[in-house]
């Protein structure tokens, strides 16, 4: 198993192949669907002005993600009301839903890792290749397990979101996942599906 800390380097990146299991520790921030639209529509398609807020929103975010992670992650945070959060549950939200966006992402801010679940498609994985970058999958329904890896919640953006759409920035430790798509073009998604659609073709002509 290896470990990476944040921020890590194309050479980490580039070293890591499919199947690989690797504990994270540093800081990363999470975002979700709402994230994705809000970084397209105004920093990457520019179809809608960004405000002041989303400017310095924006400034504030890329030294993080510059070399870092996106968790796709719509935790349950105890302590909104007073400022004194904590992650209660962290799991991972299924990515597919941010593969319109995923590589633009990446490109835009160097990204060096997407954590998930369920795996992305061609256009993410393409976006891997070329950042360079990789796809974690984290384990699913292991929410407060995942939780007590986060040591600290830094600071939240956003937080007008919603709390499980709001971009948390955590330090976390020893963070688990496993690479299930690398920068060399290995998707263990699209692996499984093709040994899937064989074993369905197989049963359709019997």
């Amino acid at each position: 198993m290896k470990k990476l800390t944040l921020p890590i380097s194309d050479e980490d990146i580039r070293a890591l192949k499919v199947g690989e299991t690797v504990l994270l520790s540093g800081v990363m921030m999470t975002g979700r669907d709402a994230v994705h639209k809000w970084l397209n529509d105004a920093f990457i398609a520019k179809t809608v002005e960004p405000t002041e807020d989303d400017v310095t929103v924006f400034e504030a975010i890329k030294p993080i993600l510059d070399g870092g992670i996106i968790y796709h992650c719509g935790p349950v945070v105890s302590g909104v009301d007073t400022g004194d959060y904590k992650f209660v549950a962290a799991g991972p939200t299924t990515s597919i839903r941010e593969e319109p966006y995923q590589a633009l992402v990446m490109e835009l801010f160097n990204l060096k890792g997407v954590i998930g679940k369920g795996g992305m498609e061609a256009k993410t994985l393409q976006g891997c290749m070329d950042t360079p970058a990789v796809y974690f999958h984290a384990i699913g329904g292991a929410a407060s397990l995942i939780a007590q890896s986060v040591q600290d919640v830094i600071t939240v953006h956003k937080l007008d979101f919603g709390v499980p759409e709001a971009m948390w920035v955590i330090d976390v430790k020893d963070f688990p996942v496993v690479v299930t798509m690398d920068s060399h073009g290995g998707s263990q998604h699209v692996t499984v599906k093709e040994k899937s659609q064989k074993v369905l073709d197989e049963l359709m002509e019997k």
